[in-house]
């Protein structure tokens, strides 16, 4: 029987893992997400075309695509191996984009960090979901919340460094992980291995909800994509500065943290097609209406497009690992390494649809993606029993 004494510290355990898992998602996030704060920058000192910026976007997230085999690998060896071993990877990216002024230099450093990114989010996923007990929409928009939060900062301090001190300096932002990964490797909880008597997936049993699952999450990934840059673009086109272009981003995806945390709570509440239906419905209007606004208007109009689109977040996270049961960090890799790798192809017609045409029509392409994802909603809630419940 454990005494009343030592019931506390058991209790404190779970909550202490999941905090260092929301700071290494934080750190990671934000050394694999600074990208679009500093493209103006790139653009001026580099003089690279908007179409081939847009190529960088693609390039840092299209090996977020293999998620899902990290997914397997994840579940196979168990552990923590990837969950430390990503962020480090994605702070080895940045270093190397600091060192390496070419276009190919750049692409090397963001595909690295892409990779870091890949192998960290489904393992940490999976141990997150482990360590929620019974509010676990809840817990999972906590986790999510510290990897938002790192994409939201991670531009405008970038945009610091880089506006301050040149791109050279860039690997300064890696400091605040090296200095806490020791933490992290104390505190950080492993994974338990797949058993050999679990039973095998059955892809096939699960092509339908995970195609629906992945097609939701690529269109959803495609329009945040597309807002995060293509607007300090358009901000800049008219007359504004590099430091308040990077704050569209963060605002977008900073106050997008009020979705994470909304949705599962809604979730939790109201059920999944409730926030699916409901998030939808509001990002592709205020996609729209980004059409028409102009100057500071649009840093509340991105804000209320932020909190609308990753208020579905943390419910796909919850759907995928419930589809992949036996292989809850596939269901995790599908949910948001695909989905963001298939977003990430999509920013190379909309990046040149905004360059030979014009970067509203571009913005107009995303508010066409979430209309597209609409068609997945309900298969996908269908063959998971959830179109009702929670």
């Amino acid at each position: 029987m454990i005494s009343t004494a030592a019931q506390p510290a058991a209790a404190r355990a779970p909550r202490s893992a999941l905090h260092a898992l929301v700071w290494g998602h934080l750190a990671n996030d934000a050394l694999a997400n600074y990208l679009p704060g500093i493209l103006t920058i790139i653009a001026q000192e580099r003089h690279v075309p908007l179409f081939l910026l847009g190529s960088l976007v693609t390039i840092l997230m299209f090996g977020q695509v293999l998620q899902p085999l990290a997914g397997l690998l994840a579940d196979r060896i168990g552990g923590r191996a990837l969950t430390l071993g990503g962020p480090v990877l994605s702070a080895a990216g940045v270093v190397f984009v600091s060192l390496s002024p070419s276009y190919a230099g750049m692409a090397a450093g963001l595909l690295l960090a892409g990779i870091g990114t890949t192998l960290f989010h489904p393992q940490a996923l999976a141990v997150a979901r482990s360590l929620s007990g019974q509010r676990v929409g809840l817990s999972m928009s906590v986790f999510l919340v510290g990897g938002e939060f790192g994409r939201a900062i991670g531009p405008v301090v970038a945009t610091l460094i880089a506006g301050a001190f040149g791109l050279q300096h860039l690997w300064v932002i890696a400091l605040a992980l090296v200095v806490t990964w020791p933490w992290l490797l104390r505190v950080v909880p492993s994974l338990p291995r797949r058993s050999a008597q679990t039973s095998p997936v059955n892809f096939r049993q699960h092509l339908v909800p995970a195609v629906s699952l992945g097609a939701f999450a690529g269109l959803r990934a495609g329009a945040i994509l597309t807002a995060t840059t293509l607007m300090p673009f358009l901000w800049h086109q008219e007359g504004g500065s590099n430091l308040l272009g990077a704050s569209l981003v963060t605002t977008l995806i900073g106050i997008g943290i009020v979705g994470n945390l909304v949705g599962g709570m809604l979730r939790d509440r109201f059920g999944s097609g409730a926030v699916l239906w409901g998030s939808t419905i509001a990002g592709a209007l205020l996609m729209v209406l980004l059409q028409f606004a102009h100057g500071f208007a649009f840093w509340p109009v991105l804000a209320l497009i932020g909190i609308a689109l990753f208020s579905s977040s943390p419910v796909t996270m919850l759907i995928g690992q419930d589809i992949f049961k036996e292989n809850p960090a596939l269901g995790s890799g599908i949910a948001l390494g695909l989905g963001n790798g298939l977003g990430a192809l999509l920013m190379l017609p909309i990046g040149y649809a905004a360059q030979h045409v014009s970067i509203h029509f571009g913005l107009g392409i995303g508010a066409l993606l979430l209309l597209l994802a609409f068609a997945s909603i309900r298969p996908m809630l269908r063959a998971t029993g959830r179109l009702r419940t929670v």
